[in-house]
C-alpha cells in the first residue's frame, strides 16, 4: 500500500441480485468510477443460514416478510462456479477482484483465485472454525468489525495470529453493522481504539446513507474505504436502499482522493504555494525615525513592520545596542555592520 493511498473498495455483495451479467456490469462500473478493488459476497446458502433464521428488520423492510431469510439469499446469490469468471473481468477491465466467504466451501473456492486480501464480514468475527481456516492461509487479511466489542476483535486477531496470519498482515475496519446506519451510530473515533492492538492498520466499512461518513473516516486516519454500491438503488434486494449509485461512487473516489492531497505528509513547512507571502506577511526590525550614523539602535529609534525581506524581528535583542553604521531614514530596513 502507498503511503498516502486510501484502498477504496467498492461492495458490490449481492446486489447483483443474482444475476451474472449484472454482476459483471458492477465491476465495470466500479472500474470507470476509480475504486481499487470491487467486492462480491461468495457463499453456500445453505451452509450459511439454517431454515429458522429469522430476517433482519432492515431485509424485512426492503423484501418483505414473506420469506426467509435462507430463502432470499439463494435468490440472490451467485453460483461458486461464476467467482472466477468475475474474477479473469476484473483482470481484464484493470480493477482488484475481492469476494468475502461466508462458510468454508466458499474459501475454498475463493482460494485459487488468489485475492490480493482475504476479506472477513463482521458476522464471522465470533466463528472459530472459520477464523481458523482463513487464518491457516497465511494471507492479507480485512476484517470487518460491527457489533463487536474491543476485547471480540482481539480475540478474532488472537486467532487469526495464532493460525499462521501476523498481525502485520491483518486491517480491521471500523463498522456500524446496520443498513443504513444512522448518523449517531457511526463513532468514528472506534477507530482509534482498534489502532492499539497493533494491526496492519484501520479501516472503515460505510453503511451510512452518503459519502461524508468515508470522507471523514479518511481524514481521520482510515487507510481502508469499503461501500456498498448497486446500478439502481431502486432494484429490489436487501442492500440497494444504503448502496451508492455509479455516479455517487465516483464522487466519493474524488473526494477521498482530494482528502489525501489535503492530508499531505504530515511534516511542518512552509508550502510552496505560501512562500512568496513569506516577504509580504513578515516583519523585519526597521527604523520608527531618523537614525544618525554612529546611534545606538534603543526601543525607541527602532520597531517592526513589514515587509519581511530583512532582519528578522526575532533577532530584535542582538541588534539592542549596537551602531548605526550610517544614516537611516524612517521605516527603512535596518541593516548590521
Amino acid at each position: 500500500m502507498e503511503d498516502n493511498h486510501t484502498i477504496i473498495i467498492a461492495e458490490a455483495g449481492v446486489n447483483h441480485n443474482g444475476d451474472i451479467e449484472l454482476a459483471r456490469r458492477m465491476v465495470r462500473e466500479a472500474r470507470l468510477a476509480g475504486a481499487d478493488y470491487v467486492k462480491f459476497q461468495t457463499a453456500v446458502p445453505e451452509l450459511v443460514i439454517s431454515t429458522f433464521a429469522p430476517k433482519a428488520e432492515y431485509q424485512k423492510e426492503t423484501t418483505g416478510s414473506g420469506q426467509s431469510q435462507l430463502e432470499m439469499c439463494k435468490a440472490i446469490h451467485l453460483p461458486l462456479s461464476d467467482y472466477a469468471g468475475l474474477k479473469a473481468l476484473c483482470d481484464e477491465e484493470g480493477i482488484g477482484f475481492m469476494s468475502t466467504p461466508f462458510d468454508l466451501v466458499s474459501i475454498d473456492c475463493l482460494e485459487p483465485l488468489a485475492m490480493d486480501y482475504w476479506k472477513i464480514p463482521s458476522g464471522e468475527i465470533t466463528n472459530l472454525p472459520y477464523l481458523r481456516k482463513i487464518g491457516r492461509l497465511g494471507g492479507k487479511v480485512i476484517m470487518s468489525t460491527g457489533m463487536a466489542t474491543l476485547e471480540e476483535v482481539e480475540a478474532a486477531v488472537a486467532v487469526l495470529e495464532a493460525s499462521g496470519t501476523p498481525r502485520s498482515q491483518i486491517w480491521l475496519l471500523h463498522c456500524t453493522t446496520q443498513y443504513p446506519a444512522p448518523l449517531s451510530s457511526v463513532n468514528l473515533r472506534a477507530m482509534d481504539a482498534l489502532a492499539t492492538l497493533g494491526c496492519a492498520g484501520v479501516g472503515y466499512s460505510d453503511h451510512t446513507e452518503g459519502i461524508e461518513v468515508s470522507v471523514a473516516a479518511v481524514a481521520r486516519g482510515a487507510r481502508i474505504i469499503e461501500k456498498h454500491f448497486t446500478l439502481d438503488r431502486t432494484l429490489p434486494g436487501p442492500d440497494h436502499r444504503a448502496s451508492l449509485e455509479p455516479a455517487d461512487l465516483r464522487a466519493l473516489v474524488e473526494a477521498v482522493r482530494r482528502t489525501e492531497t489535503i492530508l499531505g505528509d504530515g511534516k511542518k513547512y512552509a508550502a510552496d504555494a505560501e512562500r512568496p507571502n513569506i516577504e509580504v506577511a513578515r516583519k523585519s526590525i526597521v527604523a520608527a525615525r531618523e537614525i544618525a550614523p554612529g546611534e545606538v539602535f534603543t526601543e525607541e529609534n527602532i520597531t517592526v513592520k513589514r515587509p519581511g525581506n530583512g532582519i528578522s524581528p526575532m533577532q530584535w535583542d542582538e541588534v539592542l545596542g549596537r551602531k548605526a553604521s550610517r544614516h537611516f531614514g524612517a521605516d527603512e530596513l535596518i541593516e548590521l555592520d
